[in-house]
């Protein structure tokens, strides 16, 4: 690997520290040669500190190290995409990231939806007079129980079968994220959530 640490005539390239697994960016560091190379040999993340003006590895003092994946170098050879597994909070604040954000698994617009879900499910929980949205099927779905919510997965599944039988696209895909829509409320219902789910995905790989 080839990275220009004289383009800035200070010896130091950007790198930015990518979780392996949720893929969050946790935080933004500086390297020279030095620890570049020392990052690589012990596989764990070491940076030089500006203010210290000396190699930091991360974790040194509070423990929570990130361990090294992998680095990519950029396309003009002058920043580094590390990544990482982080054993703890990595900002010096104590949260997740540098930005004050939870390091969780994103995925996307299904995280979203999930969101929607669990707040439904909470105000299932709230007596029907006092509830702001009368009128939420998802709502309705947990007022009526696993029960019924389950046979909605079921029907969906059966649904969805017929489905990937016939030609019609627009049908089948209709079909699959209605199964996919009340499979996620099945979860929340049952205390889960999509990254348990690939949790054991993981654990099977």
């Amino acid at each position: 690997m080839k990275i220009d640490f004289n383009k800035n005539n200070d010896g130091l390239v950007p790198a930015i520290i990518q979780d392996n697994s949720t893929k969050n960016v946790l935080m933004l560091g500086y390297m020279n040669e030095e620890a570049f190379l020392k990052t690589s040999e012990t596989n764990k993340v070491t940076f030089f500190s500006r203010t210290k003006n000396r190699l930091w590895t991360k974790g040194e003092e509070s423990g929570n190290f990130l361990e090294l994946v992998s680095i990519k170098n950029d396309c003009d050879s002058d920043t580094l995409l590390i990544m990482v597994n982080p054993t703890g909070p990595t900002c010096h604040k104590g949260t997740d990231t540098c930005w004050g954000e939870s390091n969780k698994p994103h995925y996307g617009f299904i995280s979203e939806m999930e969101g929607v879900i669990e707040n439904r499910k909470k105000l299932s929980e709230i007596a029907p007079e006092l509830r702001e949205d009368q009128s939420s099927y998802v709502v309705s779905l947990f007022d009526a129980g696993i029960n019924k919510i389950a046979q909605k997965v079921g029907e969906e599944a059966i649904e969805t079968v017929i489905e990937a039988k016939d030609d019609n696209a627009d049908l089948f895909l209709n079909e699959s994220a209605d199964l996919l829509f009340h499979y996620l409320i099945l979860l929340q219902a049952k205390g889960f959530s999509m990254k348990d789910i690939v949790k054991v995905l993981e654990e099977r790989h």
